[in-house]
């Protein structure tokens, strides 16, 4: 449970995720790219109050001559904005509504409709529903003017006022407000446009923070070589690059961790890496019975190799079909599963469904290796539904519920279909057949074959699967007599599973639930139902037919316009690092290498204790709902921020005491240990030389924002840091540059990725 002090903690940070994007809407950028145009609300002539009519009526509105007047609540409004370059298609679901009132409360109005006024050109008619969607107004409800703001694409409009219930009141003047009539629509600033953008494959030559902010969300954390790559190349034919890369990159002489498989029972003389016998090595408990292997592995990839984006897209697909060292015995039994992972990054997602489901190491994590029709274990013929596949109620393809006609939420499924999908699961266990299974071991259970049907252990019996408009096999018959032999039920058990999951791979939730999780975990935690749609779509059909290609999903979420951009102004868009990628991003950033800087890093980052401070220890997620829950909303808020979910003030002074240790404590981190033989450490030799070169400190802080923040820092996050950087002697580089990149990276500008 979540202490009080903690729930106040989390709605700060989430607070200051806000206060953050509102600093830097003013903020403007020399590179920023013209074609991604910001929307402008229209006002009434010499005010910054909303143009704004009533919904009846509003066709025949008059707009040159609307009157300010407030509105009561529940009422549908109509305000008009401009600015925009829609897509084909694009309509109310790609727009926010946010407001806030006189004392400070932010919250948010649905957004219904919009479509474009005939008379005007380049004005579009936006209906809302003044209606609160956070529950700050029970009670009591404002009464006099609000503030309220439009969001498309990550991008927020400026600020008008809106009366509500009466005009006036104690609402503060937005400080960068400024009338915006009705002929702004035919005059726009000149860093905007009008016209559609050219689309996504003119982006990543030119616009230096939009290549930045791609590789925080394709990688583990941008590099100068990473950069320098796309800047010659673009976006799209780095993605076509990383979609062909050898994984794990044979350069980096990193392969597979290939420990031999041991028995379950951790034998004496491997007893927490204490030795009985003189030949066996101090590391056997580390190496066999932990995740130290595949955790050093996978560190060393993320830091070093050059198929970051299909490392990246892995670990998204662990965070979403969970299993975890915590109950996964063996790091052998992480690795094979990480390989399934990883080998269907690119794939179809139709084949991971089957390689996980026959995965030992599911199996065991789950239960399916204990399911026969004696015994039925229903754990993941539950989960393969609610949390990899289709959740727990009906999605329309933007992601959003479909409701019933009493307003409540469809179930997907009910425990009959749990059950019934439970029976198709039975029989299959460890593969432990000598000339069957290629890598069994006796004494030890095999976690690198896939799993093995025992014919005498699967239930013959009809089979009801799910239903929903569209399903061609919602009922597996029962098994046809003769059904004696293991070929005749071998070949039934295998037509069951291969028909129940062509029933889950085809429902329409797959779309929607897996890629709204997909753009989480790449690109921002509150995507627009527009966004989700879009994705779906191609998740759904690839433009060649195909269902669940993976390659094109992942490229349609890293090159959609909604994650496109230098700088996006949007207070609700991005996502709060977690803990693992808030760690390789800030060690990338500074060349991280090994203690003594004359090799790499072994990867290893005392996983125990830096990572476990906060709440995030790799491979070893604490229950198969994740680290943290993708629906996860912020305390009080309509935020949906599923990282903010291990985001206590526990977790919060951990981060900031890990940065301290990895940039104060460089050169060297726990090198020539048995965990970290090599240690880790960073190098800041070329801020060093900025900050000598620099005594004003101004060059060096013009670097940290553009590595660390792709140039997007505040002036007031500039203006606070700066003397305190200066306050150190310039003749200690150094501790100058130490100071600086610690309070960058614990602000909460770089700890929310943009």
């Amino acid at each position: 449970m979540v202490s009080r002090k903690s729930r106040t903690f989390m709605r700060v940070l989430a607070a200051c995720f806000c206060v953050t994007a509102f600093a830097m809407i003013a903020f403007a950028q020399e590179d920023t790219d013209p074609n991604s145009p910001t929307p402008v609300l229209l006002s009434l002539k010499g005010s910054t109050r909303a143009l704004a009519v009533p919904r009846k009526g509003f066709a025949k509105a008059d707009l040159t001559r609307v009157e300010p007047q407030a509105f009561t609540p529940n009422s549908r409004v109509v305000i008009y904005v401009t600015n925009l370059a829609l897509m084909d298609g694009e309509g109310a679901n790609a727009f926010r509504v946010y407001v806030e009132d006189a004392n400070g409360r932010s919250y948010s109005f649905p957004v219904l409709d919009i479509q474009p006024v005939p008379t005007k050109k380049r004005v579009y008619a936006l209906t809302t529903l003044l209606t609160d969607q956070t529950g700050y107004w029970d009670p009591p409800i404002p009464n006099g003017d609000l503030l309220i703001g439009v969001t498309w694409r990550g991008l927020v409009s400026n600020l008008v006022r809106l009366g509500f219930g009466q005009i006036g009141g104690k609402l503060r003047e937005d400080l960068n407000a400024r009338p915006t009539p009705l002929d702004t629509a035919s005059t726009p600033n000149s860093k905007s446009t009008l016209t559609a953008s050219p689309g996504p494959s003119f982006v990543g030559y030119k616009w230096s923070g939009d290549r930045m902010r791609f590789l925080e969300q394709a990688t583990f954390g941008p590099t100068a070589n990473l950069d320098n790559r796309i800047r010659r190349i673009g976006l799209k034919a780095w993605l076509n690059e990383q979609f062909d890369s050898t994984y794990p990159y044979p350069s980096l002489n990193n392969p597979y961790p290939n420990q031999v498989l041991k028995p379950s029972n951790q034998p004496a003389d491997c007893d927490g890496d204490q030795t009985v016998t003189p030949d066996v090595p101090v590391t056997c408990f580390r190496d066999t019975y932990s995740m130290y292997q595949p955790q050093a592995w996978f560190m060393r990839e993320a830091f070093y190799g050059d198929a970051q984006l299909r490392h990246r897209v892995a670990w998204a697909l662990q965070e979403l079909m969970v299993t975890s060292g915590v109950d996964v015995q063996q790091g052998r039994h992480m690795v094979e599963y990480h390989k399934i992972l990883s080998a269907n990054a690119f794939g179809n997602f139709r084949t991971l469904m089957g390689q996980v489901t026959l995965s030992p190491t599911m199996g065991e994590y789950l239960s399916m290796a204990l399911n026969t029709k004696n015994s039925p274990n229903e754990n993941y013929a539950r989960e393969i539904m609610q949390l990899f596949t289709v959740g727990l109620f009906m999605l329309n393809q933007d992601g959003t519920l479909q409701l019933d006609g009493q307003g409540n939420p469809i179930p997907t499924y009910d425990q009959n279909v749990v059950n019934n999908l439970t029976k198709v699961f039975t029989g299959w266990s460890f593969c432990q057949t000598s000339g069957t299974c290629p890598n069994v071991t006796v004494g030890t259970v095999n976690y690198i074959d896939p799993m093995l049907l025992n014919t005498a252990n699967h239930d013959l019996t009809a089979k009801t699967l799910l239903s929903y408009t569209g399903s061609t096999t919602t009922n597996i018959a029962a098994c046809a007599a003769p059904c004696t032999t293991a070929a005749q039920i071998s070949t039934y058990a295998n037509a069951s599973m291969n028909q129940a999951l062509d029933n889950i791979f085809n429902h329409p939730n797959v779309g929607p639930y897996v890629s709204r999780i997909l753009i989480q975990q790449l690109v921002t935690s509150n995507p627009t139902p527009a966004y989700v749609s879009r994705v779906a779509g191609v998740f759904n059909n690839n433009g060649s037919g195909v269902r669940g290609d993976m390659r094109a999903v992942v490229m349609a979420i890293l090159l959609d316009p909604e994650a496109r951009g230098d700088v996006k102004s949007d207070p609700n868009y991005g996502k709060l690092r977690e803990p693992v990628q808030f760690a390789t991003n800030l060690l990338r950033a500074f060349n991280v290498r090994s203690a003594d800087g004359l090799s790499q890093s072994d990867g290893w980052i005392q996983a125990s204790s830096e990572f476990n401070g906060m709440a995030q220890i790799p491979f070893m997620s604490p229950t198969v709902f994740n680290f943290y829950p993708p629906s996860y909303i912020i305390p009080n808020t309509t935020f949906n921020g599923p990282e903010f979910a291990i985001m206590t003030t526990g977790t919060a002074i951990q981060r900031a005491n890990f940065v301290n240790r990895f940039v104060f404590n460089s050169p060297a981190i726990n090198g020539g240990s048995t965990n970290t033989p090599n240690g880790t450490s960073l190098d800041f030799s070329d801020l060093q030389a900025l900050s000598t070169a620099d005594s004003t400190g101004n060059l060096l802080m013009d670097e940290l924002s553009r590595r660390m923040l792709h140039s997007t820092m505040s002036s007031t996050m500039r203006s606070t840091i700066l003397p305190v950087v200066t306050g150190v002697s310039a003749s200690n580089s150094l501790s100058r540059v130490q100071q600086a990149v610690y309070l960058v990276a614990t602000s909460s500008q770089y700890q929310v990725q943009r």
